[in-house]
């Protein structure tokens, strides 16, 4: 039998064999009982009942998802908790049983009211919907009894094939035993694809309903480097996607063939990931999100605390740059014991540096005491970064905010030092004040995911516009040009930090676009070294130049696979 090729796109620059295990998570309601026969206070017992074990997986399943990828991906899971405790959908169940529903057809009334308005509210929020649905499809299994695949447990080199799989379903697949997944939907910085490349899973997302021609049982080969899944491989095909990783790891900085020095860092959401990233050859840590110090706790850390998980970072890094971003919170990042705004649309509300300057003032300078003393004792280069950045007064107040510290520390006589101080461009403001940015930061970072998601008014979690969300698009390639040009005008250095700078495929665009820094999920980092050490600036310049004088995304596409 001949091999098929099943095309899709690549999220993880790994391969691996295995045997196919379709994961099916969707429960078929009966016809519910005449209302007179149902026991209401029985049925609002098995609700809770049910609540109380969905709450326990969820914990679990983050707490494992924490370990395996970090706070700052597993606290994607916490909005799934907060769907389960919401006093409205909890209401609407408890009104439907006492309408006469069953607990299991009460929570499918109890949910469709809330998944229709996150729906009609569009954009970020209707995403959420995906969230709810599997909040109610967990209680169905719950109530139903129903037999699930256990996706930690699968049989060594098991594949698993799904229309979809959630951030939860990720967090509990195990590298030792799942030689990989598919989906038919899904893009590559959504979050199950994040998650895939923090824990090293070869994955293919987006191959679309020709991946359900694939049967159980079968043989294949998730090529995430290709973005292909290849049903009845060959053995020589085979023998190539188990035979691993052809790539050396490098552990001292890279350069071009030419000898321009390019820094390759990790991303990082907590200090447990420390180990991996320098393993894989990390230069240093360029995107440090400093969320994970605040969550799971129903307080704030103490500036002690937050000073030596700061310092643990820069003594890990001795020779490097380590980049904190400070807190990073709002959209879809809550922290309970925070005040929180009612906002109908969170991701254009007080988020990031936003609430830095406003509800959390007191917050952000005791973080900023901690930066500020960390930068003086600790052995590598601190650098500190403000997120969602949009005009010039707040980068000045914050600006302000750190002198205002770093002048009560000298009262206090504490030592500290200062940090580099930069900004994420991640807004289309921030691309368009650039040079007045530059006048006053040491570096800019570029989050590839939000300002795609800006730029394009494309929600990266919404697969109907997941074409739109995409970093290869002419207007987001200009607005990156745009930004380097202001930051080397202004003599400050510029990195990314957002996925396109772990995507091998691009280093020679990005290279010759003129990014001095890449950070990036640990697991990328060998490869994006060897290809930064295979570019000749001068052609990369040329595709660069080509690239931006391109006019849409299939002619930039052309043009880097001309140069493969």
């Amino acid at each position: 039998m001949s091999e098929r090729r099943f095309e899709g796109t690549g999220v993880t620059p790994l391969s691996g064999v295995g045997t196919v295990r379709w994961y099916d998570q969707s429960v078929e309601l009966p016809d519910p009982p005449a209302p007179e026969s149902v026991d209401t206070d029985a049925e609002r017992d098995r609700f809770e009942d049910a609540r109380a074990e969905a709450r326990d997986q969820l914990q679990a399943e983050r707490e494992r998802a924490a370990e395996a990828v970090g706070e700052s991906e597993a606290e994607i899971l916490d909005a799934h908790v907060q769907f389960l405790e919401d006093p409205q959908i909890v209401s609407g169940v408890e009104d439907a049983i006492d309408g006469g529903l069953p607990a299991e057809h009460a929570v499918e009334e109890g949910f469709a009211d809330a998944i229709e308005t996150l729906a009609a509210a569009g954009g970020k929020m209707a995403e959420r919907t995906d969230d709810l649905r599997d909040i109610r499809d967990r209680l169905f299994r719950i109530l139903s009894d129903t037999e699930t695949v256990d996706l930690a447990d699968v049989p060594e080199g098991t594949v698993v094939l799904a229309e979809m799989v959630t951030p939860s379903d990720t967090a509990k697949l195990d590298p030792e035993r799942v030689a990989g997944f598919a989906t038919a939907k899904g893009g590559r910085t959504s979050h199950a694809a994040i998650f895939a490349r923090s824990i090293g899973i070869p994955a293919v997302v987006g191959v679309g309903e020709s991946l359900f021609e694939i049967e159980d049982g079968a043989e294949v080969v998730v090529d995430g480097i290709e973005g292909i899944v290849i049903l009845d491989p060959d053995e020589e095909t085979r023998e190539r996607a188990s035979g691993g990783r052809d790539v050396e790891i490098r552990t001292e900085p890279v350069a071009t063939e030419d000898g321009t020095e390019i820094e390759v860092a990790a991303n990082l959401g907590t200090l447990a990931e420390l180990d991996g990233a320098a393993a894989q050859g990390a230069d240093g840590i360029g995107l440090f999100r400093s969320e994970f110090l605040f969550l799971d706790r129903e307080s704030p850390p103490e500036e002690d605390e937050q000073f030596e998980t700061y310092v643990e970072a820069l003594d890990a890094f001795p020779d490097g740059r380590v980049v904190v971003r400070t807190l990073d919170v709002g959209g879809d990042k809550p922290i309970p014991y925070l005040e929180q705004p009612e906002e109908d649309n969170p991701f254009l509300g007080v988020r990031g540096i936003r609430r830095s300057l406003s509800f959390d003032d007191e917050l952000f300078r005791t973080q900023l005491r901690a930066l500020l003393r960390a930068a003086g004792v600790g052995e590598g280069t601190l650098s500190v970064m403000f997120p969602l950045v949009s005009t010039v007064e707040e980068v000045e107040s914050a600006l302000a905010t750190v002198e205002e510290v770093s002048d009560v520390l000298d009262d206090e006589d504490v030592t500290h030092g200062r940090p580099e101080l930069g900004v994420m461009i991640e807004t289309p403001a921030a691309v368009l004040m650039g040079p007045e940015l530059a006048e006053c930061l040491d570096f800019f970072s570029i989050g590839t995911n939000d300002l795609t998601q800006y730029v394009m008014a494309a929600d990266r979690e919404n697969d109907d516009v997941a074409d739109l969300h995409d970093p290869r698009h002419p207007a987001v390639l200009r607005a990156i040009d745009r930004s380097v040009q202001a930051a080397h005008a202004g003599d400050a250095w510029i990195g990314m930090c957002g996925e396109m700078a772990g995507n091998p495929e691009v280093t020679e665009l990005l290279v010759g676009l003129g990014l001095d820094e890449l950070s990036m999920s640990a697991v990328t980092i060998p490869d994006v070294k060897a290809n930064v050490e295979a570019t000749d600036d001068e052609t990369a310049r040329r595709v660069a130049q080509r690239a931006l004088a391109a006019t849409t995304k299939s002619e930039v596409i052309e043009t880097l696979s001309d140069t493969q």
